[in-house]
């Protein structure tokens, strides 16, 4: 577990030995569909975390979380030894919370129920036709996103040992490649809408974040789109949190030029990720730097609805968690 850096942090780090089991269950992508062969014919699936012990400063944390497992190369598969990288996003609970009585010296986490992220590398050993043996090393993060505070995050560099046991009818990955025919430039307009929550102090109410964005983007690349938008945020509770002020519309919202980057995963379940610039912006809503980053997941369905989960942040400090929901008019092909 790593430290902030603070007393209390250093405290809390010594004090917590992190060991944990995880299980998980992956459909491995073995169709010569264009998008398995781009991504080196991935695995993807659900799997859950529990740590073996009961810490009293940060209690015993459960996850649930969707994983995708990526090779680098699809010849080195075919080799006893191969390498790869992995993402897993889901919901961490069971954790203990700060309490300024029973445990304040856990300003880490705010709420018992956290989003969880954990990225990085393997390395996969293949034993026998059914059996491997695998070791990743990564970051894993827990955070409430600031719908709580206090809300520095849990951040863990974990090194896992594992056993991989292939289950049903084995496949061969294919010795060709698929017909990927070319690709023709296409463009895109995103309209979405955010919602949720933030807590500016600890034990004050949390209010309402949101707002709407646009965006204009192209699609060179099955694998990726780009463009750029217009985000405009609201912040409620305004006259609430300041009752001897009064604010104009302005001073409770915030404008911004978004430049943005979809990682198309699938046909339809994709990452955004996002730069954005303000054009102006209140520091008493807790937008603390001139810029901010996005990064989440979105699921587009048949109808051109889509919806997800991300988080905006500044300088990696979680401003809110934004659900969102919206709609993708396409261009001509």
């Amino acid at each position: 577990m790593l430290s902030n850096g603070t007393d209390w942090g250093d405290e809390i780090k010594d004090a917590v030995d992190f060991k944990a089991l995880d299980f998980k269950l992956g459909w491995r992508k073995i169709s010569n569909t264009p998008f398995n062969y781009l991504y080196r014919y991935p695995t993807l699936g659900i799997g859950v975390n529990s740590v073996l012990e009961n810490y009293k400063e940060i209690g015993m944390p459960h996850t649930i979380y969707g994983f995708m497992e990526i090779p680098f190369s699809i010849s080195a598969q075919r080799n006893r030894v191969s390498f790869g990288y992995f993402l897993q996003l889901g919901v961490g609970f069971n954790l203990k919370p700060y309490d300024p009585q029973m445990n304040p010296n856990n300003k880490y986490i705010g709420s018992n129920i956290n989003a969880y992220i954990h990225a990085g590398v393997n390395s996969t050993i293949r034993i026998s036709d059914r059996t491997d043996l695998q070791a990743s090393f990564g970051l894993k993060h827990f955070s409430n996103g600031a719908i709580k505070k206090p809300n520095s995050g849990i951040n863990l560099f974990p090194l896992n040992l594992a056993m991989k046991i292939k289950l049903g009818e084995l496949k061969a990955i294919p010795s060709e490649a698929p017909v990927i025919g070319k690709k023709n430039l296409r463009t895109y307009w995103n309209i979405a809408m955010y919602t949720g929550i933030k807590n500016y102090e600890i034990g004050d109410p949390s209010y309402f974040r949101g707002g709407l964005g646009v965006n204009y983007l192209l699609e060179p690349s099955h694998k990726y789109r780009m463009g750029l938008g217009i985000d405009l945020f609201w912040a409620q509770g305004m006259q609430a949190r300041f009752p001897e002020e009064n604010f104009s519309f302005k001073e409770q919202t915030s404008l911004a030029v978004v430049g943005s980057w979809e990682w198309q995963l699938t046909e339809r379940l994709y990452i955004p990720i996002g730069l954005a610039a303000y054009l102006y912006r209140n520091e008493v809503n807790q937008e603390i730097s001139w810029f901010y980053e996005r990064i989440g997941a979105r699921y587009r369905f048949d109808n051109n609805l889509f919806a997800g989960m991300q988080i905006k942040a500044h300088k990696a400090k979680a401003d809110f968690f934004e659900f969102t929901i919206g709609y993708t008019i396409a261009g001509k092909k």
